[in-house]
């Protein structure tokens, strides 16, 4: 394990530039649930999980801002607008600052907070408030200045008792005093223009009990409790305006108007204080809709909210609401994708490490396509179907129809789709021999899925005795008992399977290593962990992928190993499997590395040139070459737009060589170049062409045969590299057979096929 960081750290400088080049990367976030809401005249901004957007009211422009444009992937907690100033403030639960410039749209991370020498989990940014050029930052320890004009920290304010840090929810300056509600210790005030605000003593209490929000509106201070009790401050005296009818989540004043925002309401008072609204959640027509914060635009009001983006109304009842929010999938943590040749579908369900599906996830799924997303929401399927499909935690689509696809439900049973709508769930009340749950339990658990050949579609199905499943391609049902594979049936969890040249199924389990099954004789193996047995470093397998030379390649919990044939299968002997080892010098002195060990492998997928993508539960992706010995990329969320390390599923579209990552907090891609091989050499592209300085990636030859011969020389002919092609793709460094940069200059590069029937020659310019 220690060696295996080592490797890490040493291709790090070589990875980072090429990962920040953002014309790589695309990003397909989640913008429904909405942290916070800011307001300029013109437009309003929103905060989600880890990224924001904003919508131009006169032309109804919308821009986002994430993880591809530089910002962090961490969990944002608030969002403020300075309109003197023309910039955007983001705030994280870890303390971490974002500062925009909305002049050119440059990103500053301030790291002031999170660098405090404070305990990690009270940095949390809650609210920003802006007064003659300073904002002043609540936080979950005290309160801290931020001067915009010079872009840089002042005092921190430490008003508990004796100096202690305190929750500050939010403050408000008012008749030359700022004044603080806390969340569980009263209201506190100091002079505007004391200078010694950093002073506890300085600052009065002068009510007790928690407070949730407070805002100066009008002549007056409204202030709001934990528990809903809202307030006037007048003349030094309280006065009671409502009882909410439960807890409030944002109170702000927007020109003319105070808005105080519950989970299902939002209550707008006018400029003499009397309430103009009471907006309700169930005035929008979806279920379940619950509000986080409100703002105002012009004539327009903005409403935020926990899961449906933000919806734009009127102030008067009755009055349409549209929902604003940029097209996206429905949620961030993504469980499982599938590309087809148009399209990548998405489900959102999923199950712990063991494999237990509860809570349930009620979930619909996801589908992108050149026309943008389709979301399908759960209740339409359950409408559809008469019955609950949750915890759909895979998708496989039907290779000869690309609009037939299958959702695997870990509680529900398999769910087909056709042309975009739910037409039949499979489990033992209607299907005979298909999927089945244990004995009284009414749960259906199947996993990935696949098509053999023939047509036919082969689940996997946990927890029982015919774990193995299969709908044949005429329609019918049959099961196949695997008993004498597993020790416990009500311990057999069973993943994805993927099936080999041979018909032969592999299946990963929890507990007992890796099961394997051709139904032409009836015959089962297992490859579990131990020299004898089959030499898995652990027999919680979770994922097996065949490359394109029939290696299986087996992710488990702890580790990686190589089956270097599929066809072992078919031998007398025990099956075994190998590391993968490599050599690095450290210290000088040469040392053996196992490749990935100690890694919890989540998806393992080969791409055209046969290199190998690992997806891990918190390290990120590894990108290697067909042999594993040679480190192509490492992307995680240090050194590259991947919002998490937390992989999730891993899919690469064939055609245009495109790798999607869905992670726990959103999906991105990467624009790989290793596609399948095409069948001439007509549509041969070299890109980027010129090669300018600025740029730090690779050179990229696409539309290959495989196997075939690439020379590049330099104008003179001098051979500079040559390669073999694995795939429809190659990637050149721009070195001369790696060991320096070629110099400026034209390079001719010269392509035949491996018969040498067909030969093409292209061109890139190189400029230093």
């Amino acid at each position: 394990m220690k060696y295996f960081f080592i490797l890490t750290f040493s291709v790090f400088f070589t990875t980072f530039g090429f990962a920040q080049n953002d014309q790589l990367w695309k990003g397909y976030f989640s913008y429904t649930s909405i942290k916070d809401l800011a307001s300029s005249p013109n437009r309003i901004y929103a905060a989600s999980e880890n990224s924001i957007f904003s919508k131009n009211i006169a032309t109804n422009e919308l821009k986002t801002v994430n993880t591809i444009d530089g910002l962090p992937s961490e969990n944002i907690s608030g969002i403020y607008h300075t309109n003197t100033f023309n910039k955007t403030l983001i705030g994280y639960e870890s303390g971490l600052m974002v500062v925009i410039n909305d002049a050119d749209g440059s990103i500053l991370k301030v790291v002031d907070i999170l660098n405090k020498q404070l305990p990690p989990n009270i940095k949390k940014i809650n609210h920003f408030m802006e007064f003659e050029s300073i904002v002043y930052i609540s936080c979950d320890f005290g309160i801290v200045q931020y001067n915009l004009s010079t872009l840089q920290f002042g005092d921190t304010y430490f008003i508990g008792d004796n100096g202690t840090e305190i929750i500050i929810s939010q403050t408000a300056v008012f008749d030359g005093k700022i004044y603080a509600a806390t969340r569980d210790y009263g209201i506190r005030r100091a002079d505007i223009n004391n200078p010694n605000l950093n002073d506890f003593s300085q600052w009065t209490t002068i009510t007790g009990n928690g407070w949730a929000g407070i805002e100066a509106f009008g002549d007056d201070l409204f202030m709001v409790t934990n528990t809903g009790e809202l307030k006037r401050y007048q003349n030094g005296a309280f006065s009671n305006i409502a009882i909410l009818p439960e807890p409030p989540k944002d109170m702000r004043s927007e020109g003319s108007r105070l808005l105080v925002t519950t989970a299902t309401h939002v209550f707008i008072y006018n400029e003499n204080y009397a309430l103009e609204r009471n907006l309700q959640a169930v005035e929008i027509d979806v279920v379940n809709l619950r509000f986080t914060c409100a703002a105002i635009v012009g004539n327009g009001l903005y409403l935020g909210t926990e899961s449906n983006g933000v919806y734009a109304t009127g102030f008067t009842a009755g009055g349409a609401f549209q929902n604003v929010t940029p097209n996206g999938p429905v949620r961030n943590n993504i469980f499982a994708i599938t590309a087809t040749t148009e399209n990548l579908w998405a489900a959102y369900g999923d199950y712990t490490a063991d494999y237990n599906p509860y809570p349930l996830d009620y979930y619909g799924v996801s589908k992108f396509s050149p026309n943008g997303w389709l979301n399908i929401p759960y209740e339409t399927i359950h409408d559809a179907i008469g019955r609950d499909v949750v915890s759909m935690v895979r998708v496989t689509a039907n290779p000869a129809d690309e609009n037939q696809v299958f959702f695997s439900s870990f509680h529900s049973g398999l769910l087909k789709f056709q042309n975009d709508e739910p037409v039949a769930l499979y489990n033992q009340t209607n299907t005979t021999n298909g999927p089945e749950g244990p004995p009284g339990d009414a749960t259906y658990r199947v996993d990935g899925a696949a098509f053999d050949q023939s047509g036919n579609l082969w689940v996997t199905n946990s927890i029982v005795r015919n774990g193995l499943k299969v709908l044949r391609a005429g329609g019918g049902w049959q099961s196949f008992d695997l008993q004498g594979l597993y020790d416990n049936v009500l311990k057999l969890n069973i993943g994805r399977l993927v099936i080999d040249k041979n018909g032969t199924k592999w299946m990963p389990t929890r507990d007992d290593g890796l099961i394997a099954f051709n139904e032409n004789g009836n015959i089962g193996k297992s490859i579990k962990s131990g020299p004898d047995t089959g030499n898995l470093p652990i027999d919680n397998v979770r994922v097996a992928t065949i490359d394109n030379r029939n290696q299986l390649w087996i992710g488990t919990t702890t580790g990686l190993r190589v089956l270097s044939s599929v066809d072992s299968f078919s031998g007398d002997t025990q099956m075994t499997t190998r590391p993968i080892v490599i050599q690095e010098i450290i210290d000088g002195q040469p040392v053996n590395i196992e490749l990935m060990s100690g890694q919890f492998i989540t998806d393992i997928v080969v791409d055209g040139g046969n290199n190998k993508w690992i997806g891990t539960a918190d390290a990120g992706v590894f990108h290697f070459s067909s042999n594993g010995e040679d480190v192509l990329h490492i992307f995680n969320s240090s050194n590259s737009p991947l919002p998490s390390n937390s992989i999730n599923d891993i899919e690469i579209n064939k055609t245009t060589g495109e790798v999607f990552f869905a992670t726990s907090k959103g999906l991105v891609s990467y624009k790989g170049t290793a596609i399948s091989a095409s069948d001439d050499l007509k549509n041969v592209l070299v890109y980027p062409n010129p090669v300018r300085p600025e740029y730090t990636g690779t050179v990229k030859i696409t539309g290959l045969t495989d196997k075939a011969t690439i020379k590049i020389t330099d104008i003179e002919g001098s051979l500079v590299y040559e390669v073999v092609s694995e795939g429809g793709s190659i990637e050149w460094d721009t070195r001369a057979f790696g060991k320096y940069n070629v110099a400026s200059g034209v390079y001719m590069i010269f392509i035949s096929t491996q018969d040498g029937m067909l030969t093409t020659v292209k061109k890139v310019m190189i400029v230093r």
